[in-house]
């Protein structure tokens, strides 16, 4: 019983154990009966270790929990033996996840999905598996029974009700206990600062944004805010941390709309969207439009001297940066939530470096799960601009391998066999008299389905790069039947290998490091070359340390992530993650 009881959601649901010899609902051959007046008829006399008693003491108030002996008044139907075992796999289910004492070693190691009625449905339908026919605690009688509630006043109790809200909070008390805001289950809850409170709002009770808080760091340090100029707060996305000025003072529902706007910077992705444009107005262009969007839902109250402008309503960041991009000198005055003249979305983490997630796949997920959770439950009105961006952050780009798929499939045709009956077929042992056309390709056919690979073999090429760029050229290649390519190495000149079976070129590969590269040369190289197919696609490799390069085919170029070519590229870049 201590070790039930030490279980704060088990310990809300009120229940009296029965431990009379000539009980008449205490089980022969098992342990616990349970009975819908909350009772729990325990054999007196059969003799089990602790852990075992209170496995089977949880597994009868857990049946009270989940209402499957609620407390009516009138004639009681008993369960039939279908929902009986139904019944018992959803609590040892949950048990499984939920230890409390030690699982007896003669139940299934797993169960089947599915709640209660579909359980029973399905076995009512196709059969109830002997494994799972007794799973409960009274052997192999019924360990649940329903009698008529004969209360003197009130109506009948609802432990499930008592059991639903033990255990919100036991879960809240866990999350409080991991953010470090208490000792123990048990413990006194420690203080929680306004930021804090506003933090775990948005956990609890705002769903769009629930996922992105759960995962977010909140740094309140007055001396690194006032090192760094943090007027209020500032994001950096890539450590998933927002930065917070203790010294501030603002209500609770300020500091939900601070949270909520640096959260979105950091969930649209802000800072990887500005590219060419200038930071610090990009980033006032986005305050103007995460400030839009939270006026409109009404998420807290904004403070003032924020940017705000309702004739700006409906324009995507891209838009207002087109807008805003002709006055610099007023600009220039505007303040963020980080100060005057500074951005708030940071480029760099301001604490020690850390193992960081996928960003893109945390950030993108957090916001599609919330918005179909906000929705789902009505939650309140969202923007159409940025529902819109939400469902576009739903759809990533393709990633380069998959992008060069596609431009194999597109430029480098496969080659398609003929029928001919100059090659006959292999007869079929039923017809063995028809003569039926053969498959065979041409030789014209297979001596188009090439392409050429120009590669930059100096010394600053990286071997991670050539080798993903060379694995993925030679598994494409080979799925669209590609017998081999022309290879052109390049350095500071040119060294043509041929065509080389598209599996050979990582072991052809040598780099060299003889200074800069030149890869015109090798460009010209092919399209003066009498056997390469004047449609042939060329694919070049390279670091982006290159020449300027004009390229009069179809074209492609694989570079690494974060490298820039120097010119502007004619044919799609493949960025190598």
């Amino acid at each position: 019983m201590r070790l039930v009881k030490a279980n704060p959601a088990l310990a809300a649901v009120e229940f009296s154990v029965c431990r009379h010899e000539e009980c008449e609902y205490a089980p022969r051959d098992g342990l616990v009966v349970v009975d819908s007046d909350a009772d729990l008829h325990v054999h007196p006399s059969r003799l089990a270790e602790p852990a075992a008693w209170a496995w089977a003491l949880a597994h009868a108030v857990l049946h009270l929990g989940f209402g499957h002996v609620p407390a009516a008044k009138g004639e009681r139907t008993q369960p039939d033996r279908y929902d009986l075992a139904a019944r018992c796999v959803v609590v040892n289910r949950f048990l499984l996840n939920f230890t409390i004492g030690e699982t007896p070693e003669h139940l299934p190691a797993s169960y089947p999905d599915g709640d209660e009625e579909q359980l029973a449905a399905r076995w009512r339908r196709d059969g109830l598996p002997p494994v799972y026919e007794h799973c409960g605690t009274a052997g192999a009688e019924p360990d649940q029974r329903l009698l008529r509630w004969n209360g003197w006043y009130g109506g009948p109790p609802d432990h499930q009700l008592a059991f639903a809200a033990a255990l919100t909070r036991t879960v809240s008390a866990a999350m409080d206990m991991a953010g470090g805001r208490r000792d123990s289950l048990s413990g006194q809850l420690a203080p929680q600062r306004p930021w804090q409170k506003a933090l775990s709002w948005f956990i609890s009770s705002y769903p769009l944004l629930g996922g992105i808080a759960a995962g977010i760091t909140l740094v309140a340090d007055a001396e690194l805010a006032r090192a760094h100029g943090i007027s209020v707060a500032a994001v950096n996305a890539e450590a998933g941390e927002i930065y917070i000025n203790p010294l501030r003072t603002f209500d609770d529902e300020e500091w939900r709309f601070i949270l909520a706007h640096e959260m979105l910077h950091a969930a649209l992705r802000h800072g990887d969207r500005c590219g060419t444009r200038d930071p610090y107005l990009f980033n006032i262009a986005c305050d103007y439009v995460i400030n839009g969007w939270l006026n409109e839902m009404r998420v807290g109250t904004m403070p003032e001297g924020l940017l705000y402008d309702p004739g700006l309503a409906g324009l995507s960041s891209e838009e207002v940066y087109d807008r805003i991009a002709g006055d610099l000198r007023r600009m220039r005055r505007l303040a963020t939530l980080r100060g005057k003249g500074v951005g708030d979305v940071l480029g760099f983490p301001l604490g020690p470096p850390g193992d960081y997630v996928d960003l893109d796949e945390f950030y993108r997920r957090g916001l599609c799960q919330g918005l179909e959770l906000h929705q789902g439950q009505e939650r309140g009105f969202l923007p159409g601009g940025l529902v819109e961006e939400i469902r576009a952050l739903s759809h990533p780009p393709l990633p380069w391998d998959a992008q060069l798929a596609r431009w194999f499939d597109e430029f480098v045709p496969s080659p398609q066999p003929v029928r001919t009956y100059a090659r006959p077929s292999r007869r079929q042992s039923a017809t063995p008299d028809i003569p039926r056309a053969g498959r065979w390709s041409p030789p014209e056919e297979i001596a188009r389905c090439t392409f050429g690979v120009v590669l930059d073999t100096s010394g600053s090429m990286g071997h991670t790069l050539l080798g993903k760029a060379l694995g993925a050229i030679a598994s494409y290649a080979e799925a669209r039947d590609v017998p081999a390519a022309r290879v052109v190495f390049c350095d500071a000149a040119p060294r043509d290998a041929g065509y080389l079976p598209v599996t050979e070129i990582a072991g052809r590969v040598r780099v060299h490091g003889r200074g800069g590269t030149v890869l015109q040369p090798g460009v010209d190289l092919l399209h003066r070359a009498d056997d390469f197919p004047p449609g042939a696609p060329v694919l070049v490799i390279t670091d982006g340390w290159c020449d300027v390069l004009r390229v009069r085919r179809e074209h492609a170029y694989l570079i690494p992530e974060g490298a820039r070519l120097p010119f502007t590229a004619r044919g799609p870049v493949f960025r190598v993650r």
